[in-house]
This record gives structure tokens, sequence and C-alpha cells, in this order.
């Protein structure tokens, strides 16, 4: 299994309080194997939290993948005035705090627009959340047309890494970034994607087939 380089400090410090926590345990005794046992579960999760599966899900210029794995929370028609400048679906999935966490392009492209704007940190599921808490957001165009992706921190999250800059080309399936400790991502697509799934559904990032493109 790999992990994100991002996760590397958290990982080793997570394992280095283990171990402390063990050696005095053993010279103490007594209530610290209680602090032991209390920290297992936190020395595991963290390396979880960070993992980064290969991801060989289907490819097409015809298909746009899901960048997060999670929790589709809402898909819903808007305005997007940032980029896209029209009509679109938004698909926001919500990604908790057991799901893999490293986010992978939707479709191959040049990207075109990056901007990362600071905000509150509400609950990522609210809908209000995609407007006004902490955000990066990536326009990519694509041989099939324009397409936004937006990380969106939540409660607990407070760092976004986005690999990409404007100009770069970025393909299908592959890593685009992460958010540490939970969060959201929405994907803009224009209306005349037929979007593939419903709120209620799980996707696998660069695996789900979140919209198809028309032929």
């Amino acid at each position: 299994m790999s992990f994100a380089p991002e996760g590397r400090p958290f990982i080793a410090l997570a394992l280095l309080g283990l171990l402390a926590l063990g050696l005095v345990a053993w010279w103490r005794g007594g209530w610290w194997w209680g602090m032991v046992a209390v920290w297992i579960p936190v020395a595991a999760w963290v390396p979880a939290f960070f993992r980064d599966p290969p991801r060989l899900g289907p490819r097409g210029e015809e298909l746009i993948l899901a960048p997060a794995d999670g929790r589709v929370t809402e898909v819903v028609q808007i305005t997007e005035r940032e980029f896209m400048d029209g009509p679109a679906v938004r698909v926001s999935i919500f990604m908790n705090v057991f799901d893999v966490h490293v986010n992978r392009h939707p479709v191959t492209g040049r990207v075109d627009y990056r901007v990362y704007r600071p905000g509150s940190f509400v609950n990522a599921t609210l809908d209000k959340a995609s407007e006004e808490n902490e955000r990066m957001t990536l326009g990519i165009v694509g041989p099939r047309g324009p397409i936004l992706v937006r990380q969106i921190a939540g409660l607990i999250a407070r760092r976004i890494v986005t690999d990409p800059d404007v100009g770069d080309s970025v393909q299908q399936g592959e890593r685009l970034g992460l958010i540490r400790f939970g969060s959201r991502v929405d994907t803009f697509v224009p209306v005349e994607v037929t979007v593939q799934v419903r709120p209620g559904d799980r996707t696998t990032a660069g695996i789900t087939v979140l919209g198809v493109w028309p032929s």
C-alpha cells in the first residue's frame, strides 16, 4: 500500500507517539497501558487516512470520472459563473474521515483556471459550503468541453493540496491533490452531460463514472 507524501509526517508522529507510550507503559505500568490501548486505533487510522491505492478504472474522452471517494450528497442544476459562465450541473461528493482522500482528475485536458479562496469551515455537507468555505477551484478544458472541480475544506480540514498549475496538462484518473482530514469535492459539468450518479450513491475516485458526454 502506498501513501500520499503529505501524510508521511503525520504517520511518523502517530507511530512515534505509540512507541513513546509503549516505552512509558513498560517502565511505569498501570494506567499507562490504557493510554497505549487508546492510541493504537489512532496510530492505525492515520496511515489508513493517507492511503493512496492505485485506481485502474474506465478511461475515455466521453467519460467524466468521480474525483473523490465518498458519498454523493447533491446533484443540482445551477448557474456556474466562475469559469463555465452558464448553466451547469453540480455533483457534490462528501468524504468522511474513513474515505481515501487523494483526489483524481475526472478528465484528460488542460488546466485553464486555478483560484484559491480562503473562507470559513462550516459543515461541508451544507449547500453554502461550496461558496463560503476555504476552497480551491480548477477549471479544466478537455476534448469534449470544460468542467470545473472544487476542493472544499470542512469542519476538520485545514489544508487543501492541489497539484497542477494553470497551463498544465492533466490525465484522467491521475492524482489531482488531497484534502487533509475530511471534506467535499464538487464537480461542475455542462447540462448536456448525462449524470450517472444520484444522492446517496458511493463513488470511488478514478473509477466511478460520474457523467457521460453526448455522442
